[in-house]
């Protein structure tokens, strides 16, 4: 089966992923437990393998042990320096692209993939991949800046998009709107006035603004109040403090998607 895509930049670092990790295992861990196979596909891991190595450890240890992470990139030159990190069964590479290399995965993480293609082709892209999930699987799709500190990445199933997710490392968060460079490409281009993405970012601005008198608490405080008053003011935001506490605001993907 021929890889479907294009080669990505490859730039990758250790603990890059960690917070999309971590809201996979809170949210997407007991899809993995219920299913029969429980096979992961990290997509497009790039020049390095250590995400992918990080996906799987984490997995194995907080959802089950019994999980199979594949790591596909189209690059062949790439799968093979991935090898020496293989561990069979539970860590394998092999070359592959939006068909799956005919996989059929309970889940998907595709990250910093798609910012290359233009917002068409990205949609097209997630069709294909969610074509190829296994009944009831998951695609966590999205990009974060080269150190993991700021994040967007959206939930689908075979249906399509679910939510969105924006997270940032609070300590070196200067104002929210600071997510918009990092938005998934189906939201990019979308952050201009008039569009709903653009709507949340400015009401998490002028909350973050007008929480100021929290700032001596530390940016989580601040960070907490922000997120309360935003939903306060209207915005569908779900979960509560324990997942805002760590930087996290997601909301159904109908209050963000493009008009």
């Amino acid at each position: 089966m021929k890889p479907v895509g294009a080669v990505t930049r490859g730039t990758t670092n250790p603990n890059r992923l960690r917070r999309v990790d971590n809201w996979i295992v809170e949210t997407c861990g007991d899809a993995l437990r219920a299913a029969a196979d429980p096979l992961v596909v990290d997509l497009g891991y790039g020049a390095s393998p250590v995400t992918a190595v990080e996906l799987r450890a984490r997995l194995a240890t907080a959802v089950r042990a019994d999980v199979r992470v594949v790591g596909l990139e189209i690059d062949p030159v790439r799968v093979a320096a991935a090898l020496p990190a293989a561990d069979p069964p539970g860590l394998t590479f092999a070359r592959g692209g939006f068909e799956l290399a005919g996989l059929r995965p309970a889940l998907v993480r595709a990250f910093n993939v798609l910012r290359q293609y233009d917002e068409s082709e990205a949609r097209a892209a997630w069709r294909t991949i969610s074509a190829g999930l296994a009944p009831g699987g998951l695609l966590v799709e999205g990009t974060c800046d080269e150190l993991g500190r700021l994040g967007g990445w959206v939930l689908l199933d075979t249906s399509g998009p679910r939510t969105l997710t924006l997270a940032a490392r609070l300590t070196t968060l200067e104002s929210p709107g600071q997510l918009a460079e990092r938005l998934p490409k189906a939201l990019i281009h979308r952050n201009v006035p008039g569009e709903r993405i653009h709507g949340l970012l400015r009401a998490l601005d002028d909350a973050w603004h007008a929480a100021a008198g929290y700032a001596p608490f530390g940016p989580r405080q601040r960070w907490l109040r922000t997120v309360t008053a935003v939903r306060e003011s209207g915005w569908p935001v779900l979960d509560g403090p324990r997942r805002w506490r760590h930087g996290e605001l997601t909301v159904p993907w109908p209050s963000v998607s493009p008009t």
